[in-house]
Protein backbone atom coordinates (compact mmCIF):
# COMPACT_ATOMS: atom_id res chain seq x y z
CA UNK A 1 0.00 0.00 0.00
CA UNK A 2 1.23 3.28 -1.20
CA UNK A 3 0.94 6.36 1.02
CA UNK A 4 1.00 10.40 -0.58
CA UNK A 5 2.48 13.00 1.36
CA UNK A 6 2.85 16.45 0.12
CA UNK A 7 5.90 19.22 0.15
CA UNK A 8 5.11 22.29 -1.41
CA UNK A 9 5.73 25.97 -0.61
CA UNK A 10 4.13 28.90 -2.04
CA UNK A 11 5.68 32.28 -1.06
CA UNK A 12 5.25 35.71 -1.75
CA UNK A 13 7.65 38.64 -0.24
CA UNK A 14 10.55 41.06 -1.28
CA UNK A 15 14.30 40.15 -1.27
CA UNK A 16 16.38 40.53 1.16
CA UNK A 17 19.56 40.77 -0.85
CA UNK A 18 20.89 40.16 -4.38
CA UNK A 19 20.86 37.23 -5.70
CA UNK A 20 24.39 35.09 -5.69
CA UNK A 21 24.82 32.86 -8.76
CA UNK A 22 27.27 29.81 -8.78
CA UNK A 23 28.36 26.70 -10.20
CA UNK A 24 29.04 23.28 -8.92
CA UNK A 25 32.14 21.48 -10.41
CA UNK A 26 29.90 19.54 -12.67
CA UNK A 27 28.95 23.01 -14.65
CA UNK A 28 25.13 23.11 -13.00
CA UNK A 29 24.04 26.89 -12.20
CA UNK A 30 22.82 27.13 -8.31
CA UNK A 31 21.41 30.85 -7.71
CA UNK A 32 20.84 31.61 -3.49
CA UNK A 33 18.94 34.41 -2.33
CA UNK A 34 16.70 35.94 1.01
CA UNK A 35 13.32 36.28 0.81
CA UNK A 36 10.77 37.86 3.95
CA UNK A 37 7.24 37.38 4.49
CA UNK A 38 5.54 39.56 6.60
CA UNK A 39 2.68 38.72 8.37
CA UNK A 40 0.31 41.14 10.67
CA UNK A 41 -2.30 41.20 13.20
CA UNK A 42 -4.28 42.63 15.81
CA UNK A 43 -4.03 41.35 19.33
CA UNK A 44 -6.45 40.66 21.81
CA UNK A 45 -6.06 44.74 23.37
CA UNK A 46 -5.95 45.79 19.65
CA UNK A 47 -2.56 46.27 19.29
CA UNK A 48 -1.63 45.84 15.47
CA UNK A 49 1.83 43.45 15.75
CA UNK A 50 4.05 42.52 12.56
CA UNK A 51 6.30 39.62 12.27
CA UNK A 52 8.97 39.06 9.31
CA UNK A 53 9.85 35.45 8.38
CA UNK A 54 13.34 35.15 6.35
CA UNK A 55 13.55 32.54 4.10
CA UNK A 56 16.49 30.89 2.16
CA UNK A 57 15.56 30.31 -1.53
CA UNK A 58 17.26 28.01 -4.04
CA UNK A 59 17.18 27.82 -7.54
CA UNK A 60 19.01 25.56 -9.89
CA UNK A 61 19.94 25.30 -13.90
CA UNK A 62 17.92 27.49 -15.57
CA UNK A 63 16.16 29.01 -13.49
CA UNK A 64 19.08 30.02 -11.58
CA UNK A 65 20.58 31.59 -14.19
CA UNK A 66 17.05 33.80 -14.59
CA UNK A 67 16.91 34.58 -10.99
CA UNK A 68 20.16 36.04 -10.94
CA UNK A 69 19.62 38.28 -14.14
CA UNK A 70 16.18 39.29 -13.17
CA UNK A 71 15.83 40.00 -9.34
CA UNK A 72 17.52 42.20 -7.35
CA UNK A 73 17.08 43.70 -3.61
CA UNK A 74 13.73 44.69 -2.86
CA UNK A 75 11.66 42.92 -5.61
CA UNK A 76 8.04 41.11 -4.99
CA UNK A 77 8.23 38.28 -6.17
CA UNK A 78 6.09 34.77 -5.95
CA UNK A 79 8.29 31.55 -5.33
CA UNK A 80 6.78 27.71 -5.27
CA UNK A 81 9.34 25.14 -4.64
CA UNK A 82 9.56 22.57 -1.92
CA UNK A 83 11.48 22.26 1.77
CA UNK A 84 14.32 21.09 2.21
CA UNK A 85 16.59 20.73 4.66
CA UNK A 86 20.41 19.59 4.87
CA UNK A 87 23.14 18.94 7.73
CA UNK A 88 27.00 19.43 7.19
CA UNK A 89 29.79 20.02 9.83
CA UNK A 90 31.36 23.50 9.67
CA UNK A 91 34.86 24.34 9.37
CA UNK A 92 35.11 24.48 13.35
CA UNK A 93 33.98 20.54 13.68
CA UNK A 94 30.33 21.30 14.85
CA UNK A 95 26.97 20.25 13.17
CA UNK A 96 25.02 22.65 11.72
CA UNK A 97 21.48 22.33 10.13
CA UNK A 98 19.62 24.56 7.47
CA UNK A 99 15.99 24.39 6.08
CA UNK A 100 15.68 26.12 2.53
CA UNK A 101 13.30 26.45 -0.04
CA UNK A 102 14.13 24.89 -3.18
CA UNK A 103 12.11 26.57 -5.73
CA UNK A 104 11.65 25.16 -9.23
CA UNK A 105 9.09 28.14 -10.02
CA UNK A 106 9.61 32.23 -9.65
CA UNK A 107 6.75 35.03 -11.32
CA UNK A 108 7.88 38.91 -10.56
CA UNK A 109 5.45 41.19 -9.01
CA UNK A 110 5.94 44.47 -8.97
CA UNK A 111 8.07 46.44 -11.95
CA UNK A 112 10.58 48.12 -10.00
CA UNK A 113 13.51 48.50 -12.42
CA UNK A 114 17.40 47.28 -11.57
CA UNK A 115 19.58 50.07 -13.12
CA UNK A 116 19.09 49.69 -16.94
CA UNK A 117 16.64 47.10 -16.12
CA UNK A 118 12.80 45.62 -17.93
CA UNK A 119 9.96 47.24 -16.15
CA UNK A 120 7.68 44.19 -17.91
CA UNK A 121 6.54 41.90 -15.00
CA UNK A 122 8.10 38.84 -15.94
CA UNK A 123 6.92 34.90 -14.93
CA UNK A 124 9.45 32.39 -15.60
CA UNK A 125 7.95 28.48 -16.56
CA UNK A 126 8.94 25.74 -13.83
CA UNK A 127 12.17 24.34 -14.39
CA UNK A 128 11.97 21.16 -11.80
CA UNK A 129 11.56 18.24 -13.44
CA UNK A 130 8.14 17.82 -15.00
CA UNK A 131 5.51 15.86 -13.58
CA UNK A 132 3.27 13.17 -16.05
CA UNK A 133 3.02 14.21 -19.44
CA UNK A 134 -0.34 15.77 -20.19
CA UNK A 135 -2.49 13.43 -22.88
CA UNK A 136 -1.86 15.87 -25.58
CA UNK A 137 1.74 15.81 -25.30
CA UNK A 138 1.66 11.83 -24.51
CA UNK A 139 0.49 10.99 -27.76
CA UNK A 140 2.44 10.46 -30.84
CA UNK A 141 2.41 12.82 -33.60
CA UNK A 142 0.90 11.68 -36.55
CA UNK A 143 2.89 11.95 -40.00
CA UNK A 144 0.97 14.98 -42.21
CA UNK A 145 -0.93 14.11 -44.87
CA UNK A 146 -1.63 16.00 -47.71
CA UNK A 147 -5.25 17.11 -46.32
CA UNK A 148 -3.51 18.02 -43.06
CA UNK A 149 -1.03 19.77 -45.15
CA UNK A 150 -3.76 21.98 -46.72
CA UNK A 151 -5.70 22.35 -43.64
CA UNK A 152 -2.22 23.66 -42.20
CA UNK A 153 -2.15 25.68 -45.27
CA UNK A 154 -5.90 27.24 -45.04
CA UNK A 155 -5.49 27.70 -41.06
CA UNK A 156 -2.60 30.25 -42.11
CA UNK A 157 -4.33 32.32 -43.85
CA UNK A 158 -7.07 33.04 -41.23
CA UNK A 159 -6.92 36.59 -39.37
CA UNK A 160 -4.84 36.53 -36.07
CA UNK A 161 -6.99 35.45 -33.30
CA UNK A 162 -6.00 37.76 -29.57
CA UNK A 163 -3.50 36.08 -27.76
CA UNK A 164 -4.17 34.51 -24.48
CA UNK A 165 -2.30 36.23 -21.72
CA UNK A 166 -1.61 32.75 -20.22
CA UNK A 167 0.43 31.59 -23.66
CA UNK A 168 2.55 34.69 -23.83
CA UNK A 169 4.84 33.46 -21.54
CA UNK A 170 5.74 30.72 -23.60
CA UNK A 171 6.53 33.03 -26.34
CA UNK A 172 9.10 34.80 -23.91
CA UNK A 173 12.93 33.68 -25.13
CA UNK A 174 14.95 32.67 -21.88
Amino acid sequence: MSSRSLNKVQLIGNLTRDPELRYTPQGTAVCTFGLATNRSWMTDSGDRREDTEFHRIVAWNKLAELCSQLLFKGRKVYVEGRLQTRNWTSQDGSQRQTTEVVIGEMIILDSRQAEGGSSEPAETPPTEEPEEPKEAEAKEEKPKTKSSEKSTKKSNKKEPEEENPEDISDDIPF
